[in-house]
């Protein structure tokens, strides 16, 4: 009988634990970015754009007692001088929009979708030209049978962008039987679409055999794979597992090993570390990140990141493979998703059919991307010294 008791109540504490982590309280609301675009005047840049907020439960409504969005801007010197004007208009389906522009509460019900109109306004003359970026940080409350949570999103909207390069303005670089060319681009977001943004930029330079790539976390962020820390709510599993990680590990943080929980669950979490633990003690390193998944490896706590995505955590991107597939098709070229660090590492994540995922190996050893602030999250690998 007592050989019985052990396995039941492992049984039940891994039940319990599960059950608690997917019943805790949350928000089914889902806001997205949709239809921003930029205009300008000789004194006032303009950036206007739609907040969607979506119910997906069938029953479950819930208020939207508060919206607010705090502009951020972004470029190449001291933008002090400029001056930004910020209105938001509600523009619900089944109400008139209020004059004044005061969010006033809204229940969202279910299956339903509501809206707000951003319209952000930047005065400042000559100094409106050094703007490249504005950060649209939205705030919102959700309030419900889960209680009231503070939602916050960030939203990059690109003002201005390099100019994609022609070819015989490229400046490859040399590699070990190859040439390289890192690409740069506006700062990337979930308003882009990623098979557009290599068209955009890398097409004109591309010649058959080629292989571009993209980095794994500028091609999460187009999918909106990333979350503010505030939205986070670290447990007890995360705040002790957490504290046996290399301090500069993304996971050694209590939001960035619940934002591992939340993808994988906490059963696996403890079972990778029980794992890791017991291969740790036979000289098998690396054994949590194996067990755990491949985002584990993948996630980026704050600071892992180009500003402003420095303020948030990221995952790693999905349906990579697929990706690959239909970016190669429409380019003509091999296209790979990759994660390269200035240790000379380098994992190609997912690549089309028949990649030369070696010369990859090479090509990216010296990391010509970069980890600062570059904005070349495409690289162009081809084969030879050109």
């Amino acid at each position: 009988m007592s050989l019985l008791i052990a396995p039941l109540a492992l049984g039940a504490g891994v039940a319990w634990l599960e059950a608690r982590h997917r019943l805790r309280p949350a928000s089914p609301l889902w806001l997205m970015a949709r239809d921003w675009k930029v205009s300008s005047s000789a004194d006032v840049l303009r950036v206007a754009g739609v907040l969607e907020i979506s119910n997906p439960h069938p029953r479950m409504e819930v208020f939207v007692p508060e919206l607010r969005v705090e502009p951020t801007l972004l470029g190449r010197a001291d933008l002090s001088s400029l001056t930004v004007t910020t209105r938001i208009q509600a523009d619900h389906p089944d109400e008139e929009p209020r004059a004044d522009g005061y969010w006033a509460a809204y229940i969202v019900k279910g299956l339903k979708t509501t809206r707000a109109r951003v319209t952000i306004e930047i005065r400042g003359g000559a100094a409106l030209e050094l703007v490249d970026t504005l950060w649209v940080d939205v705030q919102w409350m959700n309030y419900g049978p889960f209680g009231r949570l503070s939602r916050r999103q960030g939203v990059p909207v690109a003002v201005r962008g390099p100019r994609p390069l022609r070819a015989d303005q490229a400046q490859w670089q040399s590699g070990d039987g190859c040439t390289v060319l890192p690409v740069k681009t506006h700062l990337l977001g979930p308003l882009d679409d990623p098979i557009e943004v290599l068209r955009r930029y890398a097409a004109p330079l591309l010649q058959p055999g080629d292989v571009l790539t993209i980095g794994e976390t500028p091609l999460a962020v187009i999918q909106g794979r990333y979350q503010h820390p505030s939205e986070v709510e670290p447990g007890m599993l995360a705040r002790l597992a957490c504290r046996v990680f290399h301090p500069t590990s993304s996971l050694a943080t209590a939001c960035g090993m619940q934002t591992l929980i939340d993808v994988v669950g906490p059963t696996r979490v403890i079972a990778a570390w029980i794992g890791g633990l017991l291969m740790k003690l036979v000289s098998i390193p690396g054994g949590f990140y194996r067990l755990a998944g491949d985002q584990a490896r993948l996630i980026d706590d704050i600071t892992g990141t180009t500003p402003p995505y420095d303020q948030t955590i990221v995952l790693g991107p999905e349906r990579s493979a697929s990706f690959c597939a239909e970016a190669s098709e429409a380019l003509g070229v091999d296209v790979a998703i990759v994660d390269v660090n200035d240790l000379g590492r380098v994992k190609v994540l997912a690549s089309s059919s028949g990649c030369d995922e070696p010369l990859l190996q090479r090509a990216l050893k010296p990391n010509p991307a970069g980890n600062a602030n570059q904005r070349t999250p495409l690289v162009l690998v081809r084969s030879g010294r050109g």
